[in-house]
């Protein structure tokens, strides 16, 4: 953790202390997870607050795990500031897929900072195209940009099978948020790694596409 930026650590930290209080108090984590009928109902903050909430520890460390490993490409390639408007950014772009998507199902619920990190990633990813990341199992790295489309591809799969207990389309949409934020905030990636951006935006397409043929349900 020395290494880590005092945003990275103080994020980590909020997400620690309010899961911990909703894993200790079940009305507070009724309160603020994601739900769909509340959040139709005028219950917005849980847009928000639903981010900060883990079904249990193994959920929390996994995603501050992932975190830990990619906040700082993104606050040294950007800014401190930059890094918070990604990560909420992407927090938001990922339920509101998730309401998109389930927006009749009013008994649908969800929690976690899934969105918000895979947002930092594909936010790395864009920034350190060429980054390599070691998986389990997996003996060889694997090129940033290459997981980056994997691992959406995959999302789309598991939209669409509605595979686990597993956000897929969270996860999706914070993707899409940190990379359009990402380009709107350092639009030069544009010209300095435009093959790559290209590559990265093919699962978003892909998504879209399947989404208006109605190949997604």
């Amino acid at each position: 953790m020395l290494n880590l930026s005092i945003v990275t650590i103080v994020i980590i930290a909020a997400n620690v202390v309010i899961s911990l209080k909703g894993f200790d108090d079940r009305s507070f984590f009724e309160r603020y997870k994601f739900n769909v009928g509340s959040i139709r109902r005028g219950e917005q903050i849980r847009m928000f607050s639903s981010g900060f909430l883990h079904a249990d520890t193994t959920h929390l460390f996994m995603n501050m795990f992932t975190l830990y490993f990619f906040a700082d490409t993104v606050v040294n390639g950007l800014s401190n500031i930059y890094f918070i408007i990604i990560y909420i950014a992407s927090l938001i772009f990922g339920n509101l897929l998730s309401l998109y998507f389930h927006k009749d199902e009013y008994w649908y619920s969800a929690i976690g900072a899934s969105g918000a990190v895979t947002g930092i990633l594909y936010s790395a990813i864009l920034l350190r195209p060429d980054m390599s990341l070691y998986m389990f199992f997996v003996p060889i790295p694997i090129p940033g940009y290459v997981f980056g489309i994997g691992y959406l591809l995959y999302s789309i799969y598991g939209m669409k099978n509605r595979i686990g207990n597993i956000g897929h389309d969270a996860h999706f949409g914070g993707a899409i948020g940190g990379y359009l934020i990402t380009l709107i905030l350092k639009p030069s990636l544009l010209e300095t790694n435009l093959g790559y951006v290209a590559l990265l935006a093919i699962p978003i397409i892909i998504l879209f596409v399947m989404h208006k043929t109605g190949k997604l349900s």
